[in-house]
């Protein structure tokens, strides 16, 4: 892990150190009583990526239905730039009021902060956890020239053939470099990772062959197993697919120390933000992904898997997760581009 500033890296231990008993008082607070008169102006959630990819669809639907119950207007703003530093850092630095929310991917929680040097902001002191809304299974692709069915077969014919196998990502500490710089360092074997500007432009390269090797999110792969242009040797989930009974696990194919785990969207707001609105926040959220409508418009129909975890579950995860990153951005030796 690359050394950040000692105030943050003290900061950040604290919280994984002491997270089960805030985590315990967070959870004891009434979801419904003693609300304060909130909203009491529009509320602003702030999207870290581009319109139109899947943080920004989620949040919006969120923004369009949280308008209606709370009768205030919820505004979605891309704040595009640095890895996603730029929007987290506007939640951060926000009044810890929840008008200011923020929907973003794991990489801005999990990653970022032990990627980067220093960041403008403690990604565990200044944002708060409200729910992890949904999570995107990854699956380890190979393009059907590759002479491998599993894992063990990879690095066998790695080992075989140094240098000669590449795998695309999107750049340092990515899903895709931490898993494959992991099976470097745990196997020995010699692989050449290609970065590619998103995850569409590595799918390509994967059926044109210009790669041997990917990891990308299942609902975007699995038209392309069922066509017979890449095949799956693993999925970082804890459990099997429905849809693919015959892909393990990393775990079960025995790589969990090194798999990056699954792809997940969530809401946080800004630190310090009182607990009755938190809770206040994640049942409204909660409400809504019940509905059997928004369900398949906005969760099954974009290959996601539901998750809508309370704040006290979800903080539980992120400790769980940031522990698991940290060693393995240590392992591969990931740093920022």
């Amino acid at each position: 892990m690359r050394q950040g500033s000692a105030a943050v890296a003290t900061g950040r231990r604290r919280w994984l150190a002491a997270g089960v008993a805030a985590v315990g008082v967070a959870a004891a607070v009434p979801a419904m009583g003693q609300q304060p008169a909130w909203p009491a102006r529009p509320v602003r959630i702030v999207v870290p990526y581009a319109p139109g990819g899947g943080v920004d669809v989620i949040a919006r639907a969120l923004a369009e239905r949280l308008g209606q119950k709370w009768g205030r207007p919820v505004i979605v703003e891309n704040k595009l730039g640095a890895a996603s530093i730029i929007g987290a850092d506007a939640v951060a630095k926000a009044a810890p009021d929840g008008h200011t929310l923020l929907v973003t991917s794991e990489s801005t929680i999990t990653s970022n902060p032990f990627l980067y040097d220093k960041l403008p902001y403690d990604a565990v002191r200044d944002l708060t956890p409200i729910s992890q809304l949904v999570s995107l299974p990854q699956m380890v692709l190979a393009h059907p020239s590759v002479q491998a069915g599993s894992l063990d077969d990879l690095v066998a014919l790695a080992k075989a053939r140094p240098n000669e196998l590449n795998y695309a990502s999107m750049g340092s500490g990515s899903l895709p470099h931490l898993l494959f710089e992991g099976l470097r360092h745990k196997t020995g074997i010699q692989i050449t990772q290609i970065p590619y500007k998103g995850i569409m432009p590595a799918v390509t390269a994967l059926i044109g062959g210009e790669v041997q090797l990917a990891m990308v999110g299942a609902a975007i792969a699995e038209p392309h197993i069922r066509a017979g242009k890449m095949k799956p040797l693993a999925i970082a989930r804890a459990s099997r697919l429905s849809s693919e009974p015959n892909v393990p696990t990393l775990a079960e194919a025995g790589y969990a120390d090194i798999d990056p785990r699954e792809s997940w969207f969530g809401l946080f707001a800004t630190g310090g933000t009182p607990d009755a609105v938190i809770q206040r926040i994640h049942a409204d959220v909660k409400a809504i992904a019940a509905d059997p409508e928004f369900q398949q418009r906005f969760v099954a129909a974009r290959g996601f898997d539901p998750v809508f975890s309370s704040p006290a579950a979800f903080t539980a995860a992120l400790r769980d997760e940031m522990r698991h990153k940290e060693g393995l951005i240590r392992l591969t030796g990931a740093k920022a581009d």
